[in-house]
């Protein structure tokens, strides 16, 4: 591809010169144009597609010698190398600004790790404004592993090896809910101007520049995480997948991934991966600050449900998503299901990671008789293997002097049955088992494993792990032995079974600062904003969902729409049960709205400018709807006063 995919965008005619002389000196500096062949009034009849051409005189490229020349190159004259000029380039919309800055972002995004750093200029007569007009570029993967980046919370990657697809890195890049003291809605705006211009949240790399690309969606409906929506960036390289999988993965032109069938297993596979490593306990962390002990709503949504006059019908409605606490004569009671008991966990001495690691330790208690660590493996199933070091984190994904774990498989262990002339021929991991190994965590190193069908319940395998240092590779052998499947015992508890649907979602009670009259303990707009959802006086509610659905409502005590309404009130009695009619309206209509969207399998777009139709997820749709004035109306009036209306 390079400069022949990128004729296509060079005006109507398709004109781009091309220059070039021998690294060595030793050859002329050949030229030519490039252009789409103009058809005749002839061959608009007899052709059906045209042509590109190239210029040539007596059948040669124009060719002269030189020394040097002048070919207006940043701080420099041409001597070596090779000039691609591009005329009348349609760049897109957002691009054309200042060129040596905007086009310097989305060239960040699309070169994710160049081979060689680049160099953007523009001219000053062209953009008398710019105060710098040379940009160097060395890819979005140095700009979010510097050291000081104030967005990056923290990176971490998973090397998946397989003998089905080949070999992947995925490096996941979690992004701070605020930064340099500003707001959640700030720092999300310059995250997504300096990070993500391209709406590209997944990126598919080859060798360094990424073929294809995922948005957010990834996120909200595989992943199920909406907390870190607009706060990850996940990188997968695919430089070592199959060649197969490769050609059903990339389109030709190299800017976007197939909708085939591998495209969708490898959507599944980074899903299965990534919801369950420290991915999910980075949202569990940010889901469990949001958490308010001794909800006041909590107790009025469990009158309200208890004593709620439910059209046999809405209740149905209700009961095919969510489960309701119906306390009526001769209904079932909602199951309850056995609390676990916390118990002190012992505390961990303090970590003290190191450059370079010097202690490699697998986590094994079991042995087998020689006294080599033995791993149970059983069948059909995946088993995590831990092995400690003193190592930091970024040990496997720096840019600097980065190490790496090698798991070599050195042979398999002899079978106690009888038969067979040949010993066995295993050389490959990856023919004998799935690996994906993580990046160090608090000084602990996860390998996960899980057989293929090429071992059976008994088949053992030696292996050695390796994790590189400058003086020698510190290692590990173990062995990894195949065992019966676990079978799970039925459970005659009916607390157990499983049930589809979910318990009613949280209710919360949202203010701009605690009440002189209320709990100290109350969730604000400020603890909202450590975690990234940004809540105004325009906000009325927002749902969370998470990987179960519906999870919290939050509801904004402090909204315009409440606030207004509020003003027109003369007693604290009247204000009271206004806040309580505000509050079950908008928690039940959020209820009732997301009920009908997930069973109705809706999906909801939004028209956008320039581009094509955003995908909108159910919880962000219906926060709109209500900060478009739907509170408004749910508390300026009533069924009576409709009527009355009408009848005027």
């Amino acid at each position: 591809m390079g400069g022949a995919g990128a004729v296509a965008f060079c005006g109507k005619h398709r004109y781009q010169l091309i220059a070039s002389k021998r690294f060595d000196n030793h050859s002329e500096f050949g030229f030519t144009l490039v252009r789409r062949h103009p058809l005749t009034t002839s061959e608009e009849s007899t052709r059906k597609n045209t042509w590109y051409e190239y210029l040539v005189i007596g059948d040669r490229i124009p060719r002269f010698k030189i020394d040097e020349i002048e070919l207006g190159l940043a701080n420099r004259r041409f001597r070596t190398g090779s000039v691609v000029k591009l005329y009348s380039y349609d760049l897109p919309s957002g691009s054309r600004s200042v060129i040596s800055r905007d086009l310097n972002q989305s060239l960040n995004e699309y070169l994710f790790r160049p081979a060689l750093p680049i160099l953007t200029v523009d001219t000053k007569e062209r953009y008398p404004d710019d105060r710098n007009l040379e940009r160097d570029l060395f890819g979005l993967q140095r700009r979010l592993e510097e050291d000081d980046s104030k967005y990056v919370q923290t990176y971490f990657s998973d090397e998946i090896n397989d003998a089905e697809i080949g070999a992947l890195k995925v490096t996941s890049y979690v992004f701070n809910a605020r930064a340099e003291g500003r707001s959640s809605k700030d720092t999300r705006s310059t995250i997504q101007r300096e990070f993500f211009k391209n709406n590209m949240t997944v990126i598919f790399s080859m060798n360094g520049q990424v073929h294809g690309h995922l948005t957010s969606e990834f996120v909200t409906r595989s992943l199920k995480f909406p907390l870190l929506k607009d706060h990850l960036l996940i990188h997968v390289d695919c430089t070592g997948i199959r060649t197969g999988v490769r050609n059903e993965l990339f389109m030709a032109s190299r800017d976007r991934l197939k909708g085939g069938e591998e495209s969708r297993d490898l959507r599944r596979r980074l899903a299965t991966l990534l919801t369950s490593g420290r991915l999910k306990e980075i949202n569990a962390a940010r889901k469990a600050s949001l958490n308010i002990e001794g909800n006041d709503a909590e107790d009025l949504l469990r009158n309200m449900t208890r004593h709620l006059p439910l059209k046999q019908d809405l209740a149905k409605l209700l009961n095919q998503t969510f489960r309701l606490d119906d306390s009526r004569e001769g209904k079932r009671q909602k199951l309850e299901t056995k609390k676990k008991t916390d118990t002190p966990k012992p505390e961990k001495p303090e970590f003290n990671p190191q450059r370079f690691p010097s202690t490699f330790q697998i986590e094994v208690k079991a042995k087998d008789k020689s006294g080599m660590p033995l791993v149970m493996l059983p069948a059909g199933s995946s088993k995590t293997i831990r092995f400690s070091t003193d190592v930091e984190d970024h040990y496997f994904d720096r840019v600097s002097e980065p190490g790496e774990l090698r798991i070599a498989l050195l042979g398999p262990e002899p079978s106690d049955g009888e038969g067979g002339n040949e010993p066995g021929r295993l050389t490959n991991i990856k023919s004998v088992l799935n690996v994906v190994k993580s990046s160090p965590t608090s000084g602990t190193i996860r390998v996960h494993v899980n057989a293929t069908n090429d071992l059976a319940v008994g088949d053992a395998v030696t292996l050695r792990a390796e994790l590189s240092q400058p003086s020698g590779a510190l290692e590990q052998v173990f062995m990894v032995k195949v065992t019966d499947p676990e079978n799970k015992k039925p459970s005659n508890d009916p607390g157990d079974t499983p049930d589809d649907r979910l318990g009613l979602p949280e209710p919360v009670m949202v203010y701009k600062e605690p009440r002189e009259d209320g709990p100290a303990n109350v969730m604000t707009w400020e603890k909202l904003d450590e975690n990234g959802i940004d809540m105004s006086h325009e906000t009325v509610v927002h749902p969370l969902a998470d990987e179960n659905g519906l999870s919290a409502v939050y509801v904004n005590m402090d909204s315009s729409a409440l606030l207004n309404y509020r003003s027109r009130l003369k007693t604290p009695e009247a204000i009271t049960v206004a806040e309580k009619r505000y509050f079950s309206a908008v928690y039940f209509h959020t209820l009732f709205l997301f009920a009908i969207t997930r069973n109705r399998k809706y999906l909801i777009q939004r028209e956008a400018e320039d581009a094509d139709n955003v995908s909108i997820e159910i919880t962000e749709y219906i926060s709109d709807l209500f900060t478009n004035a739907y509170a408004q109306f749910l508390l300026s009036f009533d069924t009576q006063e409709l009527i009355s209306a009408l009848e005027a």
